[in-house]
């Protein structure tokens, strides 16, 4: 599993909130904390759909201050 690209991570956004992503090198997902929900990477390559996403688990979210 590669990790993925520091320059590509910069640029990307939620496509439903447009806001950053983080990433889980563990999962190997990209998290929208805004829409709760975890975007897969597969075969290096973020899948940056909905309907590809999955909801984030209660134990998942970040903390809101």
């Amino acid at each position: 599993m590669a990790e993925i690209d520091k320059k590509l991570l910069e640029i990307l956004v939620c496509p439903v909130t447009k806001t950053p992503l983080r990433y889980d090198k563990a999962a190997n997902e990209l998290i929208s904390d805004q829409a709760e929900l975890a975007f897969p990477i597969r075969d290096g390559i973020p899948v940056m759909l909905v309907e590809e996403a999955r909801p984030l688990a209660p134990n998942e979210k970040k903390k809101k201050p």
